[in-house]
């Protein structure tokens, strides 16, 4: 699931994903950090749902996938987008 907030110059994107999906560290990889692993841990929340906060630069595209332990890949359900095995997020 994607939050937004709009900003004047810039959009912070939270990246959120189920309480129990994906055991062990979680990461958001994408075009906004080179593909780095790690660049951007998910933290747990109070309700067990993970998330990570993103801002970015306003009316652009990202593709992104998030990464979890074990070199497991998986897509956002609720992106944007889908193109190829890539999940869409706009700003």
């Amino acid at each position: 699931m994607l939050e937004r907030s709009r900003r004047k110059k810039h959009t912070e994107i939270t990246f959120v994903i189920p309480a129990g999906q994906a055991c062990g560290q979680v990461s958001v990889v994408g075009d906004f950090n080179d593909w780095q692993p790690g660049a951007h841990p998910f933290t747990e929340r109070e309700d067990g749902t993970r998330s990570v906060t993103v801002t970015l630069p306003k009316e652009q595209r990202y593709g992104f996938r998030y990464l979890a332990h074990g070199d497991y890949w998986f897509n956002d359900g609720h992106a944007d987008d889908q193109d190829g095995h890539n999940s869409i997020v706009h700003t």
